[in-house]
């Protein structure tokens, strides 16, 4: 059974669009740009717009009932939540300048697509799913 998810607390759709969609066993999230649904605005930087991004993601998550708590991810990855949460506590050790030289990388390879100069490179674009 399909079922709309919307919250006030993420930007809302932009046109004919849902922010998610639950499949019953999988949910959809719509791209989400780094707009803070409280004032409107967009934050300075990329690292800000980032983090926003992910913040809308969250709520929509939580809109579904669903979170990146290692208690509710162990279930869907086959693994105890000790394990869950050692892979969540290595990710969050990512030093801000390696994650800057991915950004950087990341908006290299959008500006070669964008203007035509490709040369075999890829952009990313990041599909979240949750399987139920």
């Amino acid at each position: 059974m399909k079922k709309q998810i919307a919250t006030t607390a993420a930007p809302a759709a932009i046109g004919p669009y849902s922010q998610a969609i639950d499949l019953g066993n999988m949910v959809f999230i719509s791209g989400q740009i780094p707009v803070n649904p409280a004032t409107g605005e967009v934050p300075e930087g990329i690292a800000a717009q980032t983090a926003q991004s992910i913040a809308n993601i969250k709520a929509i998550l939580a809109e579904a009932g669903l979170s990146f708590d290692s208690r509710a991810i162990a279930p869907k990855i086959g693994v105890p939540p000790f394990v869950a949460g050692k892979y969540l506590a290595q990710a969050a050790k990512f030093k801000a300048s390696v994650l800057r030289g991915a950004v950087e990388k990341c908006v290299e390879a959008e500006e070669a697509v964008k203007t035509g100069r490709m040369n075999d490179r890829m952009s990313v674009e990041i599909l979240i799913l949750s399987v139920l």
